[in-house]
């Protein structure tokens, strides 16, 4: 037997005004996607808004549905938009922020693991790691480089 040590690194800023202007531009963007949400269930807001190498901004927000599994996370909406639109394109950062109507939220909140999967597809398709920047509504937000922090030991089509 041997032991397997992973490791992850995530980069934590205490608030917008120490991010770049064009990462807080982008998570703004995410902000005006999470009001977009259709949350009747869960009451719980996720935007996404994804910068592409061509410079196009897609968004995208939680859609939920009576039948649970039928619904959309907001970071898989805008990434699947983003590939059926611009199919060549390259993903080079997404900005995700998610907020509750029952409590405020302050603390970074990641990508499902749904999410990180569909992600990581597209990371691997472009041979390039996508920045995640992700937040509450308010407080520090989280960056990691790469999917691959936030989803180690992926699965992927090498493996089909």
């Amino acid at each position: 037997m041997k032991e397997i040590k992973i490791e992850s690194t995530l980069f934590v800023f205490d608030s917008l005004s120490e991010l770049p202007k064009d990462v807080v531009y982008l998570m703004e963007k995410a902000v005006e996607a999470r009001e977009k949400a259709y949350a009747p269930y869960s009451n719980f807001n996720v935007g996404a808004a994804i910068l592409l190498d061509n410079n196009e901004v897609v968004l995208g927000s939680n859609q939920e549905n009576a039948s649970y599994p039928s619904g959309l996370c907001a970071e898989r909406t805008a990434i699947f938009y983003a590939g059926s639109q611009f199919p060549k394109a390259k993903i080079i950062r997404m900005a995700i922020t998610a907020g509750s109507k029952n409590k405020k939220t302050t603390k970074p909140i990641p990508p499902c693991g749904a999410c990180r999967q569909s992600i990581a597809e597209y990371e691997i398709k472009q041979k390039a790691p996508i920045e995640i920047y992700f937040m509450g509504e308010t407080g520090a937000i989280a960056k990691s480089n790469s999917l691959s922090n936030l989803l180690p030991l992926g699965f992927d089509k090498s493996e089909l």
